[in-house]
């Protein structure tokens, strides 16, 4: 009897482990979405980039006073206070010295200038800034403010920055380039 329960048990063993063994087919997807999501993604963000530029073109057009230029990237900017006697610009590597004061579009002011303080920025090293003004410094000239009418991806995008600014908010910036120069030149005076 003790001979039969051991051969019946080394039998289902063998059963089970040869069952398991086999070769098995992958299942087939229940339902196929199109990539739906990504359809309805795309629709979500083109209508929300889409009332972004239409409340900033408002902007434009409501401040007849100064003359909005379009940048490469997709944003505007206008200048406070132009320098037309420079022909350099920060480039890569160089050390910015700015002010920047940052506003929601309504005018409404996020940060100031005095609780931003003045920033020294490496140009096309740092990532810590918004990427709106890491391409914009790179058009200003020494001693010229100009105002920046960011949309959120060229700001703080989805996730804001975790405290005054929400996500996916426009922004507008006004910023002041006292000065830039190569890294390895000492401060400004």
């Amino acid at each position: 009897m003790k001979y039969l329960n051991s051969q019946a048990l080394i039998m289902l063993f063998a059963v089970v482990v040869l069952s398991a063994c086999s070769q098995q087919q992958a299942r087939k997807p229940v339902s196929h979405s199109e990539g739906s999501f990504m359809k309805e993604s795309v629709i979500r963000n083109k209508k929300m980039v889409a009332g972004e530029e239409s409340k900033i073109d408002s902007i434009m057009k409501s401040d007849s006073a100064r003359v909005y230029l379009p940048s490469k990237k997709g944003y505007w900017y206008a200048y406070l206070e132009r320098n037309t006697k420079d022909t350099l610009r920060p480039r890569k590597g160089d050390i910015a010295y700015f002010e920047y004061e940052v506003q929601d579009l309504d005018g409404h002011v996020i940060y100031s200038k005095l609780e931003l303080r003045p920033q020294e920025y490496y140009v096309d090293q740092e990532q810590e800034i918004m990427m709106g003004l890491r391409h914009g410094i790179k058009l200003m000239r020494k001693k010229e403010t100009v105002k920046f009418l960011f949309p959120s991806h060229m700001g703080y995008g989805y996730h804001g920055d975790k405290r005054r600014i929400g996500h996916n908010e426009p922004l507008i910036c006004i910023v002041t380039l006292h000065d830039f120069r190569p890294e390895n030149l000492t401060t400004p005076e």
